[in-house]
């Protein structure tokens, strides 16, 4: 195997190069991974532009993939080269106060693979081996760089606990569409996707979301629920949107008893107005959700395997790994793409579902 790859490194703000680097050695606890497929995510667009991960560059991004288990460390169990993989990409210590809770995401040593080290727009990438997850043969190798995202939709599902024949309104469209889905499936009778775009409502009203809101079609949103849930607001209210205005729209939308389900990032420095009366004498709660880990990797493969959640009709297409930086700006300015994908063994775009 040569010794060089093709990668894409992020160098610095507004500076990602696609050059030849050094195939990553693994040690005995480790797997190498031939990358099919990467997932292009939000968060890759924030450590382009230098908002989010500055201090950890330069680095190769990417954190949503699938590949081919190219060679296998000598500790690894289960594993075997030319297994079809993905990863889990939280790595903690795995003895602190947190780890040993479940609750590895507040570990101090907490890292992401393609958010604090290399990941996998590149050609290879190493993971721990305990991290890795056999795809099964049901399962295409494109839905397998999207158990990732699913991941961390049913980890947030999990920690706001929706309930059989409750509601559930969700505010924006990229993985809303995925939750929305989720709820369902979990036993939600009324679930209401709201967002701005209305082609993407469309595409979700289609692949079975039951009640798509556009906020160009309603005067207000949060009175627009509560006619919906019988003047009470939502059971759970999802804000995947990442804006102050939008998680004050969230919480009142939320009925007294009820969740607000924190998923969408903000600003560090963000700020939302918060009434502690309105928490207290209305019992309402607060959650939040960073990223699917343990138990939520398997649950997400699951899920796609059985068909119970497919996501095929939001992939848009497969771009070179040349072509990165130009798909990063595809997606933040044009609203009819939904999921984008890089691979490093593609020549020229491939659309999807078209």
């Amino acid at each position: 195997m040569s010794k060089m790859m093709k990668a894409a490194v992020q160098e610095a703000p507004n500076k990602l190069v696609v050059k030849e680097v050094p195939v990553p050695e693994i040690n005995d606890n480790e797997v190498l991974i031939k990358v099919k497929y990467t997932g292009i995510c939000g968060t890759d667009h924030s450590i382009y532009s230098g908002k989010y991960s500055a201090e950890f560059l330069p680095m190769i991004p990417g954190h949503e993939f699938s590949g081919i288990v190219e060679e296998v460390g000598g500790n690894a169990e289960g594993i075997k080269k030319g297994d079809r993989v993905t990863a889990d990409i939280n790595m903690s210590c795995g003895h602190c106060f947190y780890c040993l809770r479940g609750q590895k995401l507040m570990c101090s040593e907490f890292t992401q693979l393609g958010i604090h080290t290399n990941g996998s727009y590149a050609e290879y990438v190493k993971v721990p081996w305990g991290q890795v997850h056999i795809l099964p043969d049901s399962l295409s190798m494109l839905r397998g760089a999207y158990i990732e995202p699913l991941s961390c939709v049913i980890h947030s599902a999990k920690a706001a606990g929706i309930e059989m024949a409750s509601s559930v309104a969700i505010i924006g469209s990229g993985l809303g569409i995925p939750y929305a889905l989720l709820a369902q499936h979990l036993g939600a009778t009324k679930v209401i996707l709201i967002a701005r775009n209305k082609q993407k409502l469309e595409m979700a009203h289609e692949m079975g979301v039951d009640h798509v809101v556009s906020v160009h079609d309603v005067d207000d949103p949060v009175a627009h629920v509560k006619e919906m849930t019988e003047g009470r607001g939502a059971d759970t209210v999802v804000e995947m949107v990442g804006t102050s205005a939008t998680y004050e729209t969230a919480w009142k939308m939320v009925r007294p008893g009820g969740t607000l389900a924190s998923f969408g990032i903000t600003a560090p420095d963000d700020a939302m107005e918060l009434k502690p009366f309105d928490v207290v004498l209305g019992e309402r709660k607060i959650v939040g959700s960073t990223a699917g880990v343990g138990q939520d990797w398997p649950d997400a493969i699951q899920f796609m395997a059985s068909g119970r959640i497919d996501p095929g009709r939001l992939f848009s297409k497969v771009v070179p790994l040349e072509n990165l930086e130009k798909a990063l700006d595809e997606l933040k300015n044009d609203p009819l793409l939904t999921k984008v994908f890089v691979s490093p063994e593609v020549s020229e775009e491939e659309i999807l579902n078209k």
